[in-house]
């Protein structure tokens, strides 16, 4: 389905959010690089010395750290690993505003085998994205980043400022997943929805993990599920329910609605808030369902916790969870409606 996604929209942004979206995490160093590479080449560079992108990767992850896990917890770090030096230098690395040396000196160290060989792949690394968005020239002693047309385009696009923030919404998914306690949870038993702050939560509710519209729309394409156009970020964005959530209040009630619960998030889409305000209390349209079936395919090829919460709804309901059930999940419901 990874291919799907991408024959969709078959385009270097694509192959982006593939990479930040559906690659494997055993720790967090994809997003710390792809934070670093938006930064460089949206500064309109073409390429960087590996000490500068060192620098704004080593940052990220130390800003992270403060907050979260890197590595599920229980991981076996030895003195030398990169996550760390980084704890051990992340209090004199805040305080100056840029990495220590022996912070700056373990990342170009440890990148250029670790990372950056990884970046491009999916899934256990036998697969790649279609689009390269760096290449590593230079000698051993002085390694440039050069940053390729592919990179600069992403970077430079209308939906740039929308991939960072999927980046960072994705970024707090897995470091919230590797987080003891709350990270098992999610695991387990996948996400809830606060409706008060339209935050993703554990559902204990015990930590607030990221914005319900920012963990969804990259597998959207950026884009509204109501019109297929791009959200840009001076619009205002809505979180649509699909199936109208008065489904269940014109049943009577919660109990007297015998389909799935409409309040989670495979019902729940990005859309431009003026799409969603004429959308009102209607029913999905068949094109509407189509895109929503896609898009819940695609988080099915994402790590947990959003994948074991889709699969926890397909359960539910009598299916396997497995790709290609989303079609006739969603007959299903629509045959509730009728």
């Amino acid at each position: 389905m990874t291919v799907e996604f991408y024959r969709v929209e078959p385009s270097p942004r694509t192959s982006w959010r593939l990479a930040v979206l559906m690659g494997a995490n055993s720790r967090t160093y994809k997003f710390a690089l792809g934070s670093a590479l938006l930064a460089c080449a949206a500064q309109d560079r073409t390429e960087v010395t590996l000490d500068e992108l060192a620098v704004l990767y080593a940052m990220g992850l130390v800003v992270h750290l403060a907050e979260a896990p890197q590595a599920p917890s229980g991981s076996p770090l030895g003195d030398s690993d990169f996550l760390t030096v980084a704890r051990q230098e992340a209090e004199a690395s805040t305080k100056s505003g840029r990495p220590t040396e022996r912070l700056l000196h373990a990342a170009v160290r440890s990148m250029p085998g670790m990372v950056m060989q990884k970046f491009h792949n999916l899934g256990g690394g036998s697969t790649e994205v279609a689009h390269r968005f760096y290449k590593l020239a230079g000698s051993p002693r002085k390694r440039i980043v050069r940053l390729t047309p592919d990179l600069c385009q992403v970077a430079r696009s209308e939906q740039a400022a929308g991939l960072r923030t999927e980046l960072g919404a994705r970024w707090n998914i897995v470091e919230s997943s590797f987080a003891a306690g709350v990270g098992r949870s999610l695991v387990a038993e996948g996400v809830a929805v606060d409706w008060a702050t339209l935050k993703l939560t554990d559902k204990h509710r015990r930590r607030s993990v990221t914005g319900v519209a920012d963990a969804l729309i990259g597998f959207q394409h950026g884009r509204c599920l109501s019109c297929s156009a791009p959200i840009t970020p001076e619009e205002r964005t809505a979180v649509d329910h699909v199936f109208p959530h008065s489904l269940m209040r014109r049943f009577g009630n919660v109990s007297g609605w015998h389909g799935p619960d409409l309040d989670v998030i495979w019902n729940l889409a990005p859309a431009h808030e003026t799409c969603n305000t004429a959308k009102s209390d209607r029913l999905p349209t068949p094109d509407e369902l189509h895109r929503l079936a896609q898009r819940n395919e695609a988080i099915l090829q994402s790590p947990h916790p959003l994948k074991k919460t889709l699969q926890l709804t397909l359960g539910s309901a009598g299916y396997s969870g497995g790709p290609g059930q989303w079609p006739y999940f969603l007959r299903q419901v629509q045959a509730v409606c009728d």
